[in-house]
């Protein structure tokens, strides 16, 4: 049906997760790196304004029906700090080291463990498209201040969940793809598009 789109982002992690949870839609997801997409300012103040924002640049650079995704770590104790600023909580130029750095101890001494992935995704057939596809998706866990874990990126290592007595980074993609907060709204957004009438 849509045989191509872009996804608003140049992070291969994102890009894998989201090419395997699109498939069921045939959808085939190419990375904006792959079209020398500029990645634009982040200026709002959610989550879904930045999915938004981030899929309307690639749509209008590339020409092609763009995904939007914008995802972060939530904790209440820290005042839902990340949030949008996750990727870059220790600085513009921060690795994912320095971010779970940073977080650790921010969180040193407090009880309060609480927290959860947010994912907002859209989907634009073109720039100005009026009726953008919208899905959203929560994962809930807690913060260890021990990384365990390979797989996954980001704060994976960090954010353990208690039924699965497993952290994010333990997990096997196909198990993390069926929790996580990126999985759920993915697969929300494949049953959409599944649905929509053709451009």
């Amino acid at each position: 049906m849509r045989a191509r789109a872009v996804l608003a982002s140049a992070n291969a992690g994102k890009l894998r997760e989201l090419a395997s949870l699109l498939a069921p839609a045939a959808v085939e997801l190419r990375s904006a790196a792959d079209f020398d997409v500029p990645t634009p300012e982040e200026t709002g103040r959610t989550f879904l304004e930045n999915a938004l924002l981030k899929a309307r640049n690639a749509s209008s650079v590339t020409g092609l029906p763009a995904i939007g995704d914008d995802s972060g770590l939530v904790v209440p104790a820290l005042g839902g700090a990340p949030g949008i600023y996750s990727a870059r909580f220790a600085g513009p130029d921060a690795s994912a080291a320095d971010n779970n750095a940073k977080l650790v101890a921010a969180l040193d001494g407090v009880a309060d463990r609480r927290a959860h992935f947010y994912c907002a995704l859209v989907f634009l057939e073109r720039p100005d498209d009026p009726v953008p596809l919208i899905a959203t998706g929560a994962w809930h866990g807690e913060i260890v201040d021990r990384p365990r874990g390979g797989h996954g990126f980001g704060y994976d290592p960090h954010f353990f969940v208690p039924e699965l007595k497993a952290t994010a980074a333990e997990l096997a993609p196909e198990v993390k793809n069926a929790r996580s907060h990126r999985g759920l709204a993915a697969r929300a957004l494949a049953s959409q598009l599944a649905e929509a009438p053709g451009p």
